[in-house]
């Protein structure tokens, strides 16, 4: 082999890692400035979000803490141009008694509301918060029904719930939860299965605003729960076609 082909070689490989350098930095800053990918593990968001949805979240919508940072790396504290949440979003947040692990609920109340669940009924500083039947949802995994109601919070944004019949369940009675200054009170949409803020000892508890980590925007991919997205092999006989590219309200 010839020198010159030698150094052709081995300004190809010096091309070759720079390019696959320039790919990982590129795609850091997306996941740490704009968008992170996430997939559903559970049913406490369904009708909403399902086992086996791929989304996508708004790294920018709420401005940036630590956590938006590779493993979380404890450079700085609180939130840098942070934009407040809106009650109703869908948000993706570390758990606060271990923040290696991440949760996704509905934001439901701001800080200084009084959140409470009487027979049910979700009431928000006071007031029971309007809700009507629509239907009858049963789960495709489990077999369970529910009965399906669309809420109207106090600021107008409506989402569907699910519950169980009855109101008897843990969680469909509550003290009266004062929210504190910088945090948020999550609950998930399926109501009767979902460990959140209602649960402050061994659920989620008050969110503090450094542990959010964006706003669930879109769905890009999803499976019956069954297949993962890179099983190519599977995607005609578990793909729900019909949530595809489909936006998080």
């Amino acid at each position: 082999m010839s020198s010159r082909t030698s150094a052709r070689g081995s300004s190809g490989l010096a091309e070759t890692a720079k390019t696959i350098v320039y790919a990982i930095v590129i795609a850091l800053v997306i996941r740490t400035f704009f968008y992170e990918p996430f997939s559903i593990p559970s049913g406490s968001m369904i009708p909403t979000l399902l086992v086996g949805d791929y989304l996508f979240v708004s790294k920018f919508s709420y401005g940036y803490s630590r956590y938006s940072l590779p493993l979380g790396l404890p450079l700085f504290t609180g939130r840098v141009m942070f934009t407040a949440p809106h009650r109703g979003d869908v948000v993706v947040f570390k758990w606060p008694k271990d923040s290696s692990i991440d949760f996704i609920k509905r934001i439901i109340g701001l800080p200084g509301d009084r959140i409470q669940m009487k027979d049910g009924i979700l009431y928000i500083n006071d007031q029971p918060v309007k809700r009507e039947r629509i239907g009858v949802y049963q789960d495709p995994a489990t077999g369970t029904t529910y009965t399906e109601y669309m809420e109207t919070l106090p600021n107008g944004y409506q989402h569907p719930i699910l519950q169980l019949p009855g109101t008897d369940y843990p969680l469909d009675n509550t003290p009266v939860f004062t929210v504190p200054a910088g945090h948020y009170f999550m609950m998930g949409d399926n109501r009767d299965n979902s460990s959140d803020s209602r649960d402050p000892s061994g659920g989620v508890g008050y969110v503090p605003a450094e542990n959010l980590l964006g706003r669930a925007v879109f769905l890009f991919f999803s499976t019956n729960g069954y297949s993962h997205w890179w099983e190519i092999w599977d995607w005609p006989f578990t793909v729900r076609y019909d949530r595809l590219f489909t936006s998080i309200h």
